[in-house]
């Protein structure tokens, strides 16, 4: 058994002190022990227990113990990573071996079962053996008393100074402890007085409680503990440091065992023979080391660390963890939660692959692609090819392949990337709320001025004139079915003026569109009516606000909140109230149809009334084998950055091609086919297994009726490259869209 504070170790002349006070102080009790029948005994610990249940600190009624948070994956079974301060996990005692219930009573209070929480013959035998001396402390304290000091050295609630206080070695700490012991024996079984022991003892190595202590060890839940197993983890509480066998001496946690199994003998848990053939048994060790935080996710999977950094983000904004972002850290790192995440293994898996396989982990150039759920804002997979890592990157070079910074969903100093011509949809959408319908024409000519004031070489008497990319191939009379499908700039340009801009900006935001960059906000805020060139997707966004956007078309005009969890629930095994999608309409359904129906012409799939004739990812039909999709290609200036949108009713996916460091840096057309592959590839696994669903299609009223008979192309529908045939420079090319 523990003394006092529970070290085998040479006595100080401090401890000596306080051993002779409280020996005074208990003097008669020591000469009464030996005179009193044990029933007669125990009577008067309960009468003059000097306490009640009621005076009790709040906290041994109900321990505010620190637990570690669990967040798992959209199954519910796939581990994250863990969050702690105190590596410890609470269990009920029908989910501990009883060997191991067995075990800790026999080593450290074998009278459990028949004192009243203070073993006063114990603790008499203890202090007159230690006034003796004798080279060694003989402890006294029982288990109750142990979880008393336990739970009050480790109360959240109370200042340091009070923990602190839980150890001091006083008669007046020692007499409250044997009150507090009293008191919580009178009112709670031994069951549970046990439970709430194991769950908060100290076994070494970081690990508080028989949960975390039997995965530390052995990698097992303590449901599975053997009895040698049980006998060397009840031994580590004594002296915990020195006898760990991890990092600790091995020979006296082996001794230490042995000790335990004889006294489990003594106490009749198990016969002599049992004893011996654990005895004999070699200490096999599967040390498991819990992973605490994002930059420990589990081994093979550091890109899970990007997901789990914006689900840490999201927590610290959430009222139900605390008052404040210190008090909701500290909920996570201490509440023992279990979080499950909206996060999809397989779409994951997809996504890192895809990510990866456009650009390779030591690529200044990045792709990150982000999933989202339409109906509910789930966020389904969030990748991208650099590992979620602390480490140093190797020749000075800035972000990779290691970096921590949020590439995917923006935030800290990621403003996000310019995405193109997806902005187009805003503009779609405007139009058709205004009352426009899918069949509004407009003969789209290669260059096309307008009222905004510009200077330079991409101006036409000092405004802007943006220009078609392909002219062959996107001038002439459009409507939104082609005019989206083929991506003509001066159509949508022209739209844009039409509705105005400022309606445009204001639908992006409806859709979750966030500026990040200052410039963006200042201008959508002070100028929006005059951002000419919004519609061409000049402002930075990422690929996780263009998915959900684009969810919410898919959601026929219904936006949800991004969220990455299904459920947290408290260690109490209550569900929290977070985490429900929270979703409203922000666009008339019909709207929301008709937009998509455009969206079926760019990925070479027919609109509901005939009207698509040509796109720029037409593979993706092929690549979900004619499955209901649509989506929109983007190439920003200069093609510094390549993006592709796609969505089904079950998954929008979006990725942008670029070089987070460097905004100068144009990874070029070539790579825009891989992002469309990569997303579309992304798309298919989400898809796989679920019932195929359509798209509503719109009303004939937002339809409207073509003004002309549409010119079918004589070229195959094939994908188009938009800067083929365009006999422009790039820098012209730039400067023309940029005005």
């Amino acid at each position: 058994m523990a003394i006092l504070g529970c070290m085998a170790a040479p006595r100080s002349p401090l401890s000596r002190l306080f051993t002779v006070l409280l020996a005074g102080v208990l003097a008669g009790l020591v000469l009464a022990v030996a005179a009193l029948p044990g029933n007669l005994l125990l009577g008067l610990t309960a009468r003059s227990a000097l306490g009640s249940y009621a005076a009790l600190p709040a906290s041994l009624k109900t321990p505010a113990t620190p637990q570690r948070s669990y967040l798992y994956a959209n199954d519910g079974k796939t581990l994250i990573t863990t969050f702690y301060d105190v590596n410890r996990t609470d269990v009920p005692l029908s989910e501990i071996a009883p060997v191991m219930r067995q075990a800790i009573v026999a080593a450290e209070d074998r009278r459990f079962y028949d004192h009243g929480g203070a073993d006063l013959r114990g603790l008499a035998r203890a202090l007159v053996a230690n006034v003796k001396g004798g080279g060694t402390e003989q402890g006294g304290s029982t288990l109750t008393m142990q979880y008393v000091r336990n739970v009050l050295k480790t109360d959240p609630t109370r200042t340091a100074e009070e923990r602190a206080a839980a150890t001091d070695p006083t008669v007046g700490r020692k007499i409250q402890e044997i009150r507090y012991a009293s008191a919580l024996d009178k009112s709670l079984g031994k069951d549970e007085i046990l439970d709430r022991y194991l769950n908060i003892a100290y076994f070494g190595a970081g690990a508080y409680g028989i949960a975390a202590a039997s995965q530390r060890y052995f990698g097992k839940p303590p449901a599975q503990l053997t009895l040698a197993e049980s006998a060397l983890l009840a031994g580590l509480v004594q002296s915990p440091d020195a006898y760990s066998p991890i990092g600790g001496d091995k020979d006296q946690a082996l001794a230490r065992r042995s000790y335990v199994l004889d006294s489990m003998v003594a106490t009749n848990a198990i016969t002599a023979a049992q004893a011996a053939k654990a005895k004999a048994e070699p200490l096999a060790l599967h040390p498991t080391a819990q992973p605490n935080g994002c930059t420990a996710v589990s081994q093979g999977h550091d890109d899970w660390g990007y997901f789990c950094d914006y689900l840490r983000r999201w927590w610290l904004t959430q009222p139900a963890f605390g008052a404040t972002v210190a008090e909701r850290e500290q909920a996570l790192r201490s509440g023992g939660y279990t979080v499950v995440t909206s996060l999809d293994p397989k779409i994951q898996a997809t996504a890192q692959q895809q990510a990866a396989k456009v650009y390779g982990y030591d690529n200044k150039r990045a792709l990150p692609i982000a999933a989202v759920q339409p109906g509910t804002g789930r966020v389904l997979a969030m990748a991208v090819n650099r590992h979620y890592s602390l480490a140093d990157n190797p020749n000075g070079k800035a972000n990779y392949p290691n970096t921590v910074n949020p590439l995917i969903s923006g935030g800290a100093s990621v403003d996000g990337y310019q995405a193109g011509s997806t902005f187009k949809l805003f503009t779609m959408l405007a139009a058709l709320e205004s009352g426009r319908t899918l069949s509004t024409g407009f003969d789209a000519p290669a260059k096309l001025p307008t009222r905004y004031a510009a200077e330079g070489p991409g101006s036409c008497d000092g405004h802007w004139c943006p220009v078609n990319a392909n002219p062959d191939w996107m001038d002439g009379y459009r409507m939104m079915w082609d005019g989206f499908g083929r991506s003509v700039n001066t159509y949508f340009v022209w739209l844009a003026e039409q509705v105005g801009q400022d309606k445009v900006v204001e639908m992006a935001q409806r859709l979750g569109i966030t500026f990040r960059a200052d410039s963006d906000a200042t201008f959508a805020k002070d100028n929006a009516e005059n951002w000419g060139s919004f519609t061409l997707g000049v402002a930075a966004t990422t690929p996780l606000d263009l998915a959900n956007a684009y969810a919410t078309v898919a959601a026929e005009g219904t936006y949800c909140t991004p969220v990455p969890v299904v459920s947290v629930t408290g260690a109490d095994g209550a569900k929290v109230p977070v985490g429900q999608p929270s979703c409203k309409r922000v666009l008339d359904a019909d709207v929301a149809r008709a937009a998509t129906d455009a969206a079926r012409c760019p990925v070479g799939q027919q609109s509901a009334f005939g009207q698509c004739n040509g796109g720029t990812a037409t593979g993706v039909n092929d690549i979900l084998d004619g499955r209901p999709v649509a989506g929109k290609t983007g190439s920003s200036e200069q093609n510094s950055t390549e993006t592709f949108v796609g969505f089904t009713p079950q998954v929008a996916v979006a990725g942008i091609a670029a070089n987070p460091d460097d905004p100068a840096d144009s990874v070029g057309s070539a790579v825009q086919t891989k992002v469309i592959d990569a997303v579309a590839r992304v798309i298919a696994t989400a898809v796989k297994g679920q019932p195929e669903k359509a798209f509503v299609a719109p009303s004939h009223e937002l339809a409207g009726d073509p003004h002309r008979p549409v010119e079918r192309p004589t070229v195959p529908n094939r994908q188009q490259d938009p800067t083929t045939d365009d006999p422009r420079s790039p820098l012209q090319r730039w400067l023309d869209r940029r005005g």
